[in-house]
């Protein structure tokens, strides 16, 4: 170390080190605060979803369903779901949204319209195709309306929105139309559980080595464990605060309540928002605003195909991740609207900056690490005595971060296998603690994208689709 500098530090000592202790401390205080909102967020996901009970069915025939199915490149798919529909809600009308496909998905459609009235097409072509989903599901809105005969009760339509390759639970319309969900004429939109249906496939990976396989089937398992138990305990809170979202697969939208959106200025026709990378969750956002009721049905799922790549799953979490941190802009309406509980508005809130609360984490760990590494070589003694005041805490922290998300294991397990052993609950919820580490890599990665300006996508292609029309499986833009 060159003379000078080491004078400068000796004379300065004192000065230095208060003020990388006051840094460490500041580090230490935001991590305390991170957990401590996770923490009260799990206890209130934890105690709703232990005192969750359950409604009784309803009636389906009280109301005039049309389940919505968007499509963009779906043959490996779309036979499978209209049948599966059919068989499930056969009381429904089915939309299929072509938009644009480049391969048989409209050529099956109109095959299976051809033999069940109940089949519809909605053709989209560019260059109003392929810039979304919200505004494909506003092109299916617009057909549903023309379709309905003049003087149609259309608080008793419903429109459901069912993922290219979602299949429902028997008795799902009845459960959606419960006491406490449709039934209700203030509801204007029910969200139902979501499974993964290949979470027990012990070869999702045909051809592959078993290490390949495993990797596969422990990415499903997680994937299924956080929608029945982590997800749905967090919806089973929101409905208690009146903040419950929307999702892109298993939502029931009551028409007139899409129909309230279009009456804003500059949304006429188009109830969804338009090029939105969360356009569910951010439909929920414009119907709580307007004072309609949401609620969460977990009697009841809608099932679809986990992802077994890990490059599709990331891609997926990516977007999902820009999108929540897109939904920012909404905050101010949040917090100043009357339809919002206070306790609703602080989950708001919560959901909000979860991505920038990870990006944050990342951004400061680099940081503490320079100053303790610092302080090592130019305060060992100082240095330590802080590691040794601070550490067990850190060390308290991160035990206390496991062990909620091993809960998750065992709720899930009771509710879901309840045939598997402890060990293996124990086990899940292991996987579930690391499994959650992937929300620090894909809110950076949606992080660098905004501040890139970059906000188009490619959709996630299926598990059947190892390559389609020359494509990668899953693209970003």
């Amino acid at each position: 170390m060159p003379d000078a500098l080491h004078e400068w530090i000796v004379l300065r000592q004192d000065a230095i080190v208060w003020f990388a202790g006051l840094i460490s401390l500041a580090l230490v205080g935001y991590m305390l605060f991170v957990f401590g909102r996770f923490l009260v967020y799990w206890a209130g996901s934890r105690h709703a979803f232990r005192h969750n009970t359950p409604a009784e069915p309803g009636d389906p025939s009280a109301f005039q369903w049309h389940l919505v199915i968007p499509c963009r490149d779906e043959e490996a798919v779309v036979v499978q779901t209209l049948d599966g529909l059919r068989a499930g809600a056969p009381e429904a009308h089915l939309w299929v949204i072509d938009d644009d496909s480049e391969d048989a998905t409209r050529d099956l459609v109109l095959a299976a319209a051809a033999h069940d009235p109940r089949v519809h097409l909605v053709q989209r072509r560019r260059p109003h195709a392929r810039i979304g989903k919200g505004a494909a599901l506003n092109a299916a809105y617009r057909e549903i309306s023309a379709w309905l005969p003049e003087g149609a009760d259309r608080s008793r339509v419903v429109i459901g929105v069912v993922d290219a390759d979602g299949q429902l639970d028997p008795g799902t319309l009845a459960q959606v139309c419960n006491a406490k969900a449709l039934a209700r004429p203030d509801t204007g939109a029910v969200q139902i559980g979501v499974r993964m249906r290949n979470a027990d496939d012990e070869l999702p990976l045909p051809g592959r080595g078993r290490a390949a396989n495993a990797l596969a089937r422990a990415l499903v398992r997680m994937q299924d464990v956080e929608f029945q138990a982590n997800n749905t305990g967090m919806q089973l809170l929101r409905r208690r605060t009146g903040s419950v979202g929307l999702g892109g697969n298993g939502q029931f939208v009551r028409l007139t309540a899409l129909d309230s959106l279009t009456a804003e200025e500059g949304r006429a026709g188009r109830p969804w928002p338009e090029r939105a990378l969360l356009e569910d969750y951010e439909s929920g956002l414009d119907l709580r605003l307007a004072g309609w009721r949401l609620t969460h049905v977990s009697e009841t799922n809608v099932s679809q195909e986990g992802l077994i790549s890990l490059r599709r799953f990331l891609t997926q979490r990516t977007r999902w991740a820009q999108g929540n941190m897109q939904c920012l802009r909404y905050t101010g309406r949040v917090l100043r609207s009357p339809h919002y509980t206070a306790a609703g508005k602080a989950e708001v809130v919560y959901t909000f900056l979860q991505p920038v609360v990870c990006v944050l984490l990342v951004l400061l760990l680099p940081v503490s690490l320079g100053i303790t590494g610092a302080g090592l070589v130019l305060f060992p003694e100082e240095t330590a005595e802080f590691q040794l005041r601070f550490g067990p805490w850190m060390l308290l922290l991160l035990a206390l971060a496991t062990l909620p998300m091993v809960f998750w294991g065992f709720a899930y397990r009771r509710l879901v296998h309840p045939d598997r052993s402890r060990l293996t609950a124990l086990l899940w919820g292991v996987l579930v603690w690391l499994y959650a580490y992937h929300l620090f890599i894909v809110a950076t990665r949606a992080a660098a994208r905004l501040l890139l300006g970059r906000n188009g996508w490619a959709k996630t292609r299926r598990n059947a689709e190892k390559v389609a029309l020359g494509a990668p499986t899953a693209l970003e833009s």
